[in-house]
């Protein structure tokens, strides 16, 4: 008998893009959201979360969008010395939101202070990483291998739950191998700790506040103990890292033990992420997508997820599926091409934004999706990446940014983040030269753009 809370789907915010500045790993529903300058989606640059794979997932060619409020909550610096008094602040207000005493006692008596974990909140890395550089490691031989060999022995739980939800069991099991490497590697933070920390002295303040309120109903419900309430730095929990509100509204107990058990319970961890999707939307039955081949001269302004149309009409644009078959017949679909005119293209359905509604990043969602057809027996992408271009700094970004403004092709404030603002910018300047309009930024370009 499952145990979850009957909600509407999920907004579409994952933990790492409601906590963008923070960086953190992985998944979440937030159902807070708003844009940056001018529509402008901004991306992830945190550093690698050595605790856990599923830090791959964050490139900085990923869209991602941030709450509001981390502009009001960015460079505030508290004294450490205050930590105790604010701890205890906390503990009133969640008593007075019913958290009971015992569950108070088990949660702070020995709660502490953790500097590394600010640390990562606040690094933030040069370099942005290539997106084939990310799915070589995301979608690397050795986690195919292993993810055949979770789907083999866990079969009879894969069927159940995709008998019960209608999520195939290749995309769990490829969220499952993303996130945390199979459960190798999920992350040993304390959660309590790690939200404490961060709703005193982090970028994000009231989004860890609020986080850690959750944490408390959790212990408090008996699903897990303190001790092994554990994560991310960021507060992401389990074999496929749920933050606490997120395991409140979504996780099941599959194995009908009484408990949600995401850490230790490979059904309840199943069971939840299948859920999770479920609830978002998916459609039993639908591919992801396809990868594609786009004609000469096609119109690159219309590869932006927000640019939708049914199979039919990208049919009648030339857009042909790579392997001859016949496209999946989409009400709503996108064509995306991560790397421009040169890398490979893809043709994406409702399904696929499902997939983003657990981490809403292009990058992510398409190691998720490849992963699933490499658990199936499918073939991988099969397109060429442009592998002879560098990663490019944030402050070459920014210079292009600048550059793109002084042509007189406004992108709004430099920020070193590239977004469909500045692509848009770049192809209006790819036009004036005479070069496919792909908005796909490279050294060469912005050599060009900026005369050095």
């Amino acid at each position: 008998m499952k145990r979850s809370l009957p909600l509407k789907a999920p907004a579409t915010l994952s933990l790492c893009l409601s906590l963008a500045l923070l960086g953190c790993q992985s998944v979440a529903d937030t159902h807070t959201a708003s844009k940056s300058r001018a529509g402008e989606t901004i991306s992830s640059t945190a550093p690698r979360e050595t605790t856990s794979s599923a830090s791959d997932a964050r490139t900085a060619t990923e869209e991602t969008t941030a709450d509001s409020s981390a502009a009001a909550d960015a460079g505030i610096a508290q004294d450490p010395a205050g930590f105790d008094a604010w701890v205890d602040e906390f503990r009133q207000r969640a008593a007075a939101e019913g958290i009971d005493q015992a569950t108070l006692a088990q949660a702070f008596d020995r709660v502490s202070y953790q500097p590394r974990i600010l640390e990562y909140d606040r690094s933030q890395p040069e370099f942005t990483r290539q997106i084939w550089s990310y799915l070589d490691s995301a979608v690397s031989a050795s986690r195919v291998s292993n993810g055949r060999e979770r789907l083999a022995a866990n079969r009879a739980t894969v069927e159940e739950v995709t008998r019960q939800y209608g999520v195939p069991g290749e995309i769990i099991v490829a969220i499952w191998g993303i996130e945390s490497n199979y459960g190798s590697n999920f992350g040993d933070f304390e959660t309590i700790d790690a939200l404490s920390t961060l709703g005193f002295d982090g970028r994000r303040q009231s989004f860890a506040r609020g986080e850690l309120m959750a944490a408390l109903k959790i212990l408090q419900n008996g699903d897990i103990d303190r001790d092994h309430m554990r994560g991310s730095w960021a507060g992401a929990m389990g074999h496929t890292q749920f933050i606490p509100s997120s395991f409140l509204a979504y996780a099941v107990d599959e194995d009908g033990d009484g408990r949600r058990d995401i850490w230790g319970s490979i059904p309840d961890v199943m069971g939840s992420t299948a859920n999770y999707l479920d609830a978002s939307g998916w459609q039993r039955g639908q591919p992801w997508g396809v990868e594609v081949t786009l004609p000469d001269g096609f119109d690159y302004s219309q590869t932006e997820l927000s640019v939708r149309h049914a199979t039919q009409a990208w049919q009648a644009q030339g857009v042909k599926r790579l392997d001859g078959q016949p496209l999946p017949n989409f009400d709503q679909a996108s064509v995306i091409a991560p790397a421009g005119a040169r890398g490979p293209a893809f043709l994406v359905g409702h399904n696929f934004r499902v997939i983003m509604r657990y981490n809403a990043s292009t990058s992510y969602a398409l190691a998720v999706a490849t992963l699933s057809d490499r658990l199936a027996g499918r073939p991988g992408i099969q397109g060429e990446w442009p592998r002879d271009e560098p990663a490019l700094s944030r402050d070459r970004i920014r210079r292009m940014q600048q550059g793109l403004n002084d042509h007189g092709f406004d992108v709004g404030t430099p920020d070193g983040l590239v977004g469909p603002n500045t692509r848009a910018g770049l192809r209006a300047y790819q036009r004036s030269i005479g070069v496919t309009p792909d908005g796909y930024p490279t050294q060469s370009l912005i050599q060009r753009l900026t005369n050095g």
